[in-house]
């Protein structure tokens, strides 16, 4: 790629992303497998969706928030992988700026999402086994849609303060991004301006949009584990821990690779080891939800098929 030249200075106006592999032989194999793993993907959180729509015993609140949780899931892997198959089937690999910060901006709006949501689950889960006799009022329709509205505002503030905050530097030496999509940590890595007052952004929102979930979903979990252990039967026990097992797995693997993936900047070969975590982020969560919400969830099991049958509920 040839710069562009301004007045005083030499201009990227597209990077090139070098994928997952640079071997040629390699590349069909990873065309199949992350389009096979797309389809799965999708396939599976429209199926949990379709399930949370048709199945009137899912229509309570856990599952509203788990059919939005589904959504995201197919809009985040949407973000990533369909353009590197793109570029794997027609061989380029360059991609325009404006695209690149495009998707970083679609990236963190529906990661940020997830995260405020994944709050809100565990929120409504202090509700019901901790207020039982107040969970209707205190988690109405209303409630449950305000708390949608909110994860997306925070989100979007989130997503744009980033954005905003990268197209600020400039970009005038390689233009080449170890990774198959375009974030933070690589696009500072290549900036020839100072990013520390970006990475001190990051650090500062990231506390607020990481940090403050992950402490309200803690305070959730305790109390609910206290109230669990006040159950005398063990069958309550049983199904206490086992509907929010679930949701725990689920946090445990999204905060995990988030925290790994954004608490190393600074590190010379951030990169190779980012490429790995990307997977994860954008192939492996997605796919992982679904099966983690249906395997260990007899009314979603049961739900799902029905909609794969085509059997009406008799509820």
């Amino acid at each position: 790629m040839q710069p562009q030249s301004g007045a005083n200075e030499t201009t990227i106006t597209e990077f090139i992303l070098l994928g997952l592999v640079e071997t040629p032989e390699l590349q069909p194999l990873i065309f199949v497998l992350f389009l096979c793993a797309y389809m799965v993907t999708a396939g599976g959180n429209l199926s949990i969706l379709a399930a949370v729509v048709v199945e009137p015993k899912l229509h309570t609140p856990m599952y509203f928030f788990l059919g939005n949780l589904s959504v995201l899931d197919v809009g985040c892997i949407s973000v990533t992988i369909p353009s590197m198959l793109v570029r794997l089937m027609t061989h380029k690999r360059s991609v325009p700026y404006r695209a690149c910060l495009t998707q970083l901006f679609f990236f963190h709006l529906l990661v940020g999402v997830d995260c405020f949501l994944l709050t809100a689950m565990a929120y409504d889960r202090f509700l019901a086994i901790c207020r039982p006799l107040t969970y209707s009022t205190l988690m109405s329709q209303t409630v449950q849609r305000i708390l949608v509205a909110v994860s997306w505002a925070c989100a979007f503030s989130n997503a744009l303060t980033h954005t905003v905050a990268i197209s600020t530097l400039n970009f005038c030496g390689p233009n080449v991004i170890n990774h198959f999509y375009c974030d933070l940590p690589q696009l500072f890595q290549l900036s020839c301006s100072s990013t520390q007052l970006n990475e001190r952004l990051l650090f500062g929102v990231g506390f607020i949009m990481a940090g403050s979930p992950m402490a309200l979903i803690f305070i959730s979990y305790a109390h609910v584990a206290a109230a669990v252990l006040r159950i005398r039967s063990v069958e309550g026990r049983k199904k206490a821990f086992s509907t929010c097992g679930s949701h725990l797995t689920v946090v445990a693997i999204f905060y995990g690779s988030g925290i790994f993936n954004y608490m190393r900047l600074g590190s010379a070969k951030l990169s190779d080891k980012d490429k790995a975590v990307g997977i994860f982020n954008t192939v492996i969560n997605p796919m992982l939800n679904p099966l983690i919400y249906s395997l260990r969830n007899p009314d979603v099991q049961a739900a799902l098929w029905r909609v794969l049958s085509g059997k009406r509920s008799t509820a």
